[in-house]
């Protein structure tokens, strides 16, 4: 960030999208996997963030335009078994983005955070029926999908858009799955 901010001058849009994943039974994932997974996915949220903020505190004339998108995940509300430290590590961005967004708020940076489901990036075309059928919006999901979010979170008009965390999966989080 050091080299951009001397190159440019400062930094509008910060997108946050560092993630790793190691799904281990909880009795076999190791304290030092735990820590790594954090130190992946949740660290550099902050570490970037207040990078920018002591950046922009020094700047001699406010900008008055900030966005920070923290890519989040459904995990931080749904999990399953031996996905601890991923679910950690995006529960904290969940609560990262709301503490970050009213900290921020003085420098007129909005925070945000995005929480994808099944987000398929490769081989797309190799999905089956029923992958697709049980999103209630019938597909799962592509790149674009969060990639347009983060294009309107942005905009310049919607600085409302404080301190929330938008879920983008197809619809999933919000149906209820009976086994019958």
């Amino acid at each position: 960030m050091s080299k951009i901010f001397e190159e440019w001058g400062d930094i509008d849009i910060l997108i946050n999208n560092a993630g790793v994943s190691i799904f281990t039974p909880l009795t076999d994932i190791s304290v030092e996997d735990f820590d790594s997974i954090l130190s992946v996915n949740l660290r550099p949220v902050f570490i970037t963030s207040r990078f920018l903020a002591i950046h922009r505190k020094k700047l001699l004339e406010p900008n008055l335009y900030g966005r920070i998108i923290n890519i989040c995940s459904t995990r931080y509300l749904m999990s399953e078994p031996g996905s601890e430290a991923y679910a950690a590590s995006k529960g904290g961005i969940y609560s990262l983005t709301h503490a970050l967004a009213v900290s921020l708020a003085d420098l007129h940076i909005t925070v945000n955070s995005i929480s994808p489901g099944w987000i398929q990036n490769s081989k797309y075309e190799c999905l089956r029926l029923v992958d697709h059928v049980q999103h209630p919006s019938k597909r799962v999901g592509k790149p674009e999908d969060i990639a347009r979010m983060c294009v309107f979170l942005c905009q310049l008009e919607n600085d409302f858009i404080n301190a929330e965390n938008i879920t983008i999966d197809g619809g999933m989080t919000k149906k209820m799955i009976y086994e019958e």
